[in-house]
């Protein structure tokens, strides 16, 4: 069996993954070794659809060392007058330009792509420092003695439609897919598709790209229909823009969400303030959301899925039959020949949250939500400048990822919580002030001291936050 040894060995090398390597590497010298299954850097990414793009700007998206895009505003489409939204391929070329003009260059970085990771070496001995993984395309096993720790970077990894598990049946004949598969259509054209019945499952964001493309690429509105078992609260894109020129809407965003939480008297009162102060979006508004996961669109894209009209609220699918679909309130009679497009893959699904460093091992997750790469970064800089156990955990605590409407303030609770102990750090202040993926750190340390407008801004956020904290505990408790 080969032997290795190194500092860290991270299990995976997609999104968090990258981000964890890339700034362990700018701020210190260990050795990392990386495993993954994909052939390729950038996990998830490699297996999403391939008109998938990033629900936020790309210019907080990535790893520190590397801008993703060119910081550029989108011109044309739903996302007009906004910063530019990286596509999937463009992710996918990115974490290879990471892996190989950055990480592997540094010279302390072992990458071993299409490999499985072994929780236990071959003598089945649970060693913490001795780990072993193995080839998939030869089976040829390596064993790694581990000096420091390992690093679990798919613990809290998103599940896609190309790849989950169907919790529906489909009858023999009915014709079902993934969102893929939208874009390979043209190969088997013929008079009986262009007239093909089109129906999403599922009602996500994922959900949401399938409807945008299908009216994009011709699909007819009355073509479309929408099995939507809950509708969703939105981000209002425009409160995450990262330019200067949106300081009153991203920060000023900020402060209008702290007064929101602040006043709230229930968690449906909460939402509707947000909405009212155009925080908060939803596609059809005669209809109250039960979801919020942070999908985050324009106003743009609302206006466009507002054209499908023929939406199902009868509960999550259970079956597709031939002229049938059957769901847990009933039957729907569907058109002979109708496409389904598998929608239904969880981005997060819930799970325990164990302490993010515990002896040995470091558990990536959120520290804050929805930034999965920023997390990961700072959790990296945090391992690599501190000691004590207790006081990392302290700095990294969890953030639980919203599954119902009602678990939104406990995660922004958590967010705030952190981000208090951060600010009483210095060096991870200025840590996060430069930091690329930190969206806002910079725009709220560059204001131009005369600038008595964006001053007034901040001193308002500062006061709407102690507000909001004083009674997210109420919030919680209701």
């Amino acid at each position: 069996m080969k032997q290795l040894e190194t500092d860290y060995l991270i299990i995976g090398s997609g999104a968090s993954g990258m981000a964890f390597a890339d700034t362990l590497v700018q701020e210190s010298d260990a050795t990392i070794t990386i495993v993954d299954r994909h052939a390729k850097p950038g996990g998830h990414w490699n297996d999403a659809y391939p008109f998938v793009t990033l629900h936020q700007p790309s210019a907080f998206y990535g790893v520190n060392s590397m801008d993703l895009g060119a910081n550029r505003k989108d011109t044309a489409g739903a996302n007009q007058g906004m910063y530019e939204l990286a596509s999937g391929p463009e992710i996918n070329g990115y974490y290879d330009k990471v892996m190989n003009q950055k990480l592997l260059p540094s010279g302390r970085v072992s990458y071993f792509p299409m490999s499985n990771y072994l929780a236990q070496d071959d003598s089945g001995k649970d060693d913490a420092g001795v780990h072993t993984f193995e080839s998939i395309l030869s089976g040829e096993k390596t064993q790694v003695n581990v000096r420091k720790k390992l690093v679990d970077a798919n613990y809290y990894s998103p599940t896609v439609p190309s790849t989950h598990t169907r919790k529906f049946k489909v009858a023999d004949g009915v014709r079902c897919i993934a969102p893929n598969a939208l874009t390979q259509l043209w190969q088997t054209p013929s008079k009986e598709d262009r007239s093909t019945k089109f129906c999403i499952i599922g009602a996500g964001k994922t959900a949401m790209d399938a409807g945008i493309w299908l009216l994009n690429h011709g699909a007819a509105p009355d073509s479309i229909s929408w099995v939507m078992p809950r509708d969703s609260w939105l981000v209002n894109r425009l409160t995450t823009q990262p330019g200067e020129e949106f300081f009153k809407d991203s920060i000023g965003g900020q402060v209008t969400q702290m007064a929101c939480f602040a006043n709230a008297t229930s968690i449906d009162d909460l939402f509707l303030r947000m909405e009212a102060s155009d925080q908060m979006l939803r596609i059809y508004p005669e209809h109250l959301p039960t979801m919020f996961h942070f999908a985050t669109v324009s106003k743009g894209e609302i206006a466009m899925l507002q054209r499908i009209k023929n939406v199902i609220r009868m509960g999550r699918v259970q079956a597709l039959e031939p002229a049938n679909m059957v769901l847990d309130k009933g039957n729907v009679a569907m058109a002979t020949g109708t496409l389904y497009i598998d929608c239904t893959a969880s981005a997060v699904e819930p799970r325990a949250m164990p302490p993010i460093f515990d002896g040995n091992k470091i558990m990536l997750q959120l520290v804050r939500a929805p930034l999965p790469t920023f997390s990961a970064a700072l959790i990296a800089y945090v391992e690599a400048h501190y000691t004590d156990e207790e006081q990392k955990n302290k700095l990294c605590g969890n953030v639980p990822f919203p599954h119902c409407l009602a678990d939104y303030p406990r995660t922004m609770a958590a967010n705030m919580t952190n981000q208090m102990h951060w600010g009483q750090d210095k060096a991870l202040r200025n840590w996060m002030r430069d930091s690329r993926l930190d969206g806002f750190g910079k725009l709220m340390s560059n204001i131009d001291p005369s600038d008595l407008e964006k001053l007034k801004i901040i001193g308002d956020l500062r006061t709407q936050a102690m507000a909001a904290m004083a009674n997210l505990p109420r919030l919680m408790a209701a």
